[in-house]
């Protein structure tokens, strides 16, 4: 940056050109690392383990997650914060506020630049740090691809269940709908049979009744015809 003002600083840093912003994402080493790199600072690499040197994370130690360029900070694990819905997100933070612990010497330009200057028992130094840290990468990604076929597994066995489960209850609907159909065609119809009953216990009521009065009549009429014959022969 060549000029003083501060608007044209500020302007150039938001309008800068993604390859200027990487090299600015830098932070500071630890001092075992700046004696033996000879650098005071470096560019901050996914998998650095860093040190948080302010804020209300101060002290916490983990890897770096994620680098965005383009807003140039960085996200840490273990480091959150909490939205208005609750949900907890990655906590963004400026690469100037933490301090580089051990560096991530996987990728082999980065070694390079490194190693420019240096002796050769450094030169040997790094190179066994490197291998030792690519030998721990792929066992974690090995892990990492067992748990996922394990949670794979698990999955497809969940759903076999409850496809089985689908399958097996339109079958016992089936067999009570059977059922049902056996017992309707064995049992007679019993609504019929309760309406008929009672009419019929009416209709004899009321014969027995009226076929009693006439003959109650006729033993009345028969007893003074009787009475009068015994009159005319005396």
């Amino acid at each position: 940056m060549t000029s003083i003002k501060p608007g044209k600083q500020r302007r150039e840093l938001f309008n800068a050109p993604l390859h200027k912003k990487r090299k600015w994402i830098g932070a500071h080493l630890e001092e075992n690392l700046l004696l033996k790199y000879d650098k005071r600072a470096i560019p901050v690499v996914k998998g650095d383990t860093v040190r948080v040197m302010r804020g209300s994370f101060k002290g916490h130690e983990d890897k770096i997650v994620k680098v965005n360029i383009k807003k140039r900070n960085i996200e840490i694990e273990g480091i959150t914060m909490s939205k208005a819905d609750g949900n907890k997100i990655a906590k963004p933070i400026h690469p100037s506020n933490v301090m580089i612990i051990k560096l991530n010497l996987t990728d082999k330009w980065r070694r390079q630049k490194l190693e420019r200057g240096l002796s050769e028992d450094t030169k040997k130094e790094i190179e066994a740090e490197a291998e030792k840290q690519i030998e721990e990468s792929e066992e974690e990604a090995k892990k990492i691809e067992e748990e996922a076929k394990k949670l794979e597994e698990e999955e497809a066995i969940e759903e076999e269940v409850e496809e089985s489960k689908k399958v097996e209850k339109p079958e016992k609907k089936e067999e009570v709908e059977e059922k049902m159909s056996k017992v309707e065609k064995k049992a007679p119809p019993k609504t019929k049979a309760k309406k008929e009953e009672p009419k019929k216990e009416v209709k004899t009521s009321k014969k027995e009744t009226v076929t009693k009065k006439p003959s109650e009549k006729k033993a009345k009429k028969k007893t003074p015809a009787k009475t009068t014959k015994k009159k005319g022969e005396k």
